[in-house]
């Protein structure tokens, strides 16, 4: 019974970390699967809002700095504006330009971000990180089912809240000209729109999800390190989408449950395949397996699993928001 109870409690928290990573895949489908913006610094968005909540409520980090122990909400709420507002000034700055630029301008920024967390040690921790971060339900910590149980609610209630709201926006007339914007651009601006103003509106939002995705990472951890956001998690969030489906919020949450688990599967295997010396080396065959995963779906399923449902405008005064 115990190992059952230990099962459940594994599977909890896997399933709240699948969804916080089906967060991110939501902002970056926003971004790229509704307006075609080429993000690729999703896990510097991920560690500002991780870092940004954590410091805002934590009242003391490792007794070397202290935060500002505000509650959680409000660490969530800050997590959002800082990543949102990153993404803002990299957008005024690049979304003028190629499209090419927009991608240079997302990696400098996560490299940047990464080298910032790891020499501002008074301030992140450095690479020790910032441990002790406030965590939800923090009261049924020494029983790990509830605990996992309670967040994984929490986060499912949350995704379930922002899958809604993210439906009713591309259902929205100004989901319709984002669209119209990513499919033809000269024909969106001859039609009187602002096509930088929607693309800066849409990749702010997109990064404030993706600071929310952060923030509840931290939390449900309680550890957050530089590490934790490096090129492999942009990587596997861009996979996520690809499988699951661009421009479909559900495919986007189906790809990040299926790549969370072949993620998982291989790591459990390359550790009963290989004996312990080999396991180090052996674990970039996860890697190889996502890559296996995405090669496939690229070619027999180009649109993803769940590709983008056509939507027809039959009243074309409508998008005129």
């Amino acid at each position: 019974m115990p190992d059952f109870v230990g099962m459940l409690a594994y599977a909890s928290a896997f399933l709240t970390m699948t969804l916080i990573n089906g967060i991110a895949c939501l902002g970056l489908n926003l971004q790229w699967g509704q307006t075609g913006l080429f993000n690729v610094g999703v896990a510097g968005f991920m560690a500002i809002g991780a870092y940004s909540s954590a410091l805002l409520t934590s009242a003391a980090v490792d007794g070397r700095f202290g935060g500002y122990g505000l509650p959680i909400v409000v660490g969530l709420l800050g997590a959002m504006i800082a990543a949102g507002a990153m993404c803002a000034l990299i957008g005024a700055i690049t979304l003028r330009l190629r499209s090419d630029y927009l991608a240079i301008a997302t990696f400098g920024m996560a490299v940047g971000v990464q080298l910032v967390l790891r020499n501002e040690q008074s301030v992140t921790g450095g690479t020790f990180g910032i441990s002790f971060i406030p965590r939800p339900f923090a009261i049924l910590a020494d029983r790990p089912l509830l605990f996992g149980f309670a967040n994984l609610a929490l986060v499912g209630v949350l995704v379930v809240a922002l899958v809604a709201a993210l439906e009713r926006l591309v259902r929205s007339p100004w989901g319709r000209v984002l669209r119209a914007v990513r499919e033809d651009e000269r024909a969106a601006r001859a039609l009187g729109k602002n096509a930088t103003r929607y693309r800066l509106q849409a990749f702010a939002l997109g990064g404030a999800i993706m600071g929310l995705a952060g923030g509840l990472e931290a939390h449900f951890i309680g550890f957050i390190a530089p590490d934790a956001f490096d090129a492999s998690l942009t990587f596997l969030i861009w996979t996520m989408l690809i499988v699951g489906g661009s421009g479909n919020n559900l495919g986007a949450l189906l790809g990040a449950v299926l790549v969370s688990l072949i993620w998982s599967v291989s790591g459990l295997a390359t550790g009963v395949l290989f004996a312990p010396e080999d396991q180090a080396r052996a674990a970039a065959l996860r890697n190889v397996a996502i890559g296996v995963l995405l090669a496939a779906t690229i070619v027999l399923r180009p649109r993803g699993l769940i590709g983008e449902r056509l939507r027809v405008s039959r009243h074309v005064g409508e998008d005129s928001a």
